[in-house]
């Protein structure tokens, strides 16, 4: 792994190089093994929290941990491409939009004991513009190179916080082409649902069911371009114990192995479907 500028970043997606990267103020990571028409994001897998912060923040480790998508990026780490967030989204919310993505209250809490300075504000937001100028870049590069790309955009929630029965896996589809993708969701939604997890864990996989796919890493790929299929993948919280911060790492590592079959089988459906 190199650690680049967002320049040098984007300039090897434009060369066409392969490569694994962090961005040089520590972000985000990029690896790309082989330029291919899908790519898997985990966006909100991110823990860090730049220290001037942790005074001013009314919340725990825990309570910031509680609320992002801890092991989402290892639930992927052997595909191709990948790109994920290493900052808390407490801090900025790569998954909101500019003028959204440093927030006073979140989750019905207040997140600061006192405002945060404009100054501190920007430097978190410029680390949010940078991601998407990268997102921009190797988006235009596969579109280009293939026509098509798909998207795996993987986040995770906190299933024990609602109050009613709530499916394994969640597909958010509201602000898709479902038209035009309806099947290939479909087919998505049936693979998750044959996963096998241990311990006798629960397998559901429904569509818009506890979340609907408002997320900005979906909605900035779909609305710039217009043949790539963002697909806002939720897996429940069964693979760690929520409230007690523990990872459960034989069920992140069985979602891992079988992710690694069927996400290329439904990367390759979708590619040989809509290529021309």
């Amino acid at each position: 792994m190199q650690r680049l500028s967002i320049d040098a970043i984007v300039s090897k997606i434009e060369a066409e190089q392969v490569f694994h990267a962090v961005a040089e103020d520590y972000s985000f990571t990029l690896k790309i093994e082989k330029y291919v028409p899908y790519v898997c994001g985990a966006v909100h897998d991110g823990h860090q929290f730049r220290k001037e912060l942790w005074d001013n923040c009314l919340h725990s480790e825990y309570d910031r941990w509680y609320e992002e998508d801890p092991e989402t990026k290892n639930m992927v780490i052997s595909h191709p491409i990948l790109i994920a967030g290493c900052d808390s989204r407490f801090e900025y919310d790569l998954n909101r939009d500019p003028d959204n993505a440093v927030f006073d209250t979140a989750w019905g809490k207040q997140l600061w004991e006192k405002p945060l300075l404009d100054s501190e504000k920007q430097k978190s937001l410029q680390k949010h513009t940078a991601f998407y100028k990268v997102v921009d870049a190797l988006m235009s590069k596969l579109e280009s190179k293939f026509g098509v790309c798909v998207v795996y955009d993987m986040h995770s929630y906190n299933w024990k916080r609602w109050d009613r029965e709530v499916p394994t896996w969640n597909l958010g589809t509201s602000n898709i082409d479902n038209d035009r993708f309806g099947d290939i969701i479909e087919s998505w939604r049936k693979m998750l649902l044959s996963i096998e997890l241990p311990h006798n864990i629960r397998q559901t996989a429904l569509i818009n069911d506890t979340f609907q796919g408002n997320g900005y890493f979906l909605k900035f790929i779909t609305k710039n371009f217009k043949n790539t299929l963002v697909l806002a993948t939720e897996i429940a919280k069964v693979y760690c114990d929520e409230y007690n911060q523990i990872n459960y790492p034989e069920v992140v590592s069985a979602v891992e192995q079988q992710l690694q079959v069927l996400i290329p089988k439904h990367a390759d459906e979708f590619y040989k479907r809509f290529k021309n």
